[in-house]
């Protein structure tokens, strides 16, 4: 195609892939397999709970990462479908669904694109995951398109005053401008913004606000080690700052005392959103 028959919609084509290639690195570098299993591991069994998974079911984990959520579906005896952008993180995940004994279909995919037919799934679930897909209302959609009338959505998400939805507010200062349209992940923590994504044809069932405790950290600095080397975000934010040793410096501080403020006793309390509905 020469340059003069390139159209809008190809500009946007390539931005959006442009996009989704960053995101999969960012999600692929440090080691978020080992982030998940050492801190919020416990999440998984919450949202397989909440949602009463029985034998039998069609469950499609959407953004999965290594499996937390979509491992527990599969012990509860669901037949389990786990995809994600970012297919380095599945290694991880089906060496712990071997130790545990349980088959899962890994698939490569775009939470905002699922490569699967129209209601076939009788629960569709995403813990800390379809949050990060950067088009809200893309997601949402596609969340409900898959899942079967009468069927479940459970997910879990940050949310924007926690300590989580903190972390990114604190780093956003120090971050490159995000892309046009991007929203930020913890939005998806604010049950206000869910019900408008999701729509009439879905009817929520249960809301909750939870934490999950986390007691990994007994320094402040212990911490930000430990996702400046194993969380993507977190990473990509500090490689951004690498020539400017003041600005890291003010990111280290920053992060520090967030760190501070949400830990009392030793450990912090992260929260979270739980959200289930049904679609009518």
């Amino acid at each position: 195609m020469s340059a003069s028959s390139t159209t809008a919609s190809d500009l946007d084509l390539d931005a959006d892939r442009a996009l989704k290639a960053r995101h999969r690195a960012v999600w692929a570098s440090g080691d978020y397999p080992t982030l998940a299993h050492d801190l919020i591991w416990s999440l998984g069994t919450v949202l397989v709970d909440a949602v009463g998974i029985t034998p039998g079911q069609q469950v499609l984990d959407v953004a999965a990462g290594s499996g937390n959520v979509a491992i527990r579906a599969a012990e509860a005896g669901a037949v389990v479908i786990a995809s994600d952008l970012t297919p380095e993180l599945f290694d991880a995940g089906r060496r712990a669904a071997a130790e545990r004994g349980v088959d899962i279909d890994w698939r490569e995919a775009d939470a905002e694109a699922l490569p699967f037919p129209d209601a076939v799934f009788d629960v569709v679930l995403s813990c800390v995951g379809v949050m990060f897909a950067p088009h809200h209302q893309r997601s949402a959609d596609e969340l409900v398109r898959v899942m079967r009338h009468g069927g479940t959505l459970g997910l879990i998400s940050w949310t924007p005053a926690g300590f989580i939805g903190q972390l990114f507010a604190t780093m956003k200062p120090f971050s490159p401008p995000p892309p046009a349209g991007a929203q930020p992940p913890p939005l998806w923590g604010d049950e206000a913004h869910v019900r408008e994504l999701i729509g009439t044809s879905v009817e929520v069932l249960d809301v909750e606000r939870r934490t999950v405790s986390v007691t990994a950290f007994p320094r402040s600095s212990d911490f930000r080690h430990y996702f400046a080397t194993h969380y993507g975000p977190t990473m990509a934010v500090y490689r951004s700052l690498a020539d400017d040793t003041e600005r890291t410096r003010e990111l280290d501080r920053a992060i520090d005392d967030l760190a501070a403020r949400f830990t009392n006793d030793g450990a912090m309390e992260w929260e979270y959103l739980l959200l289930t509905a049904a679609r009518r």
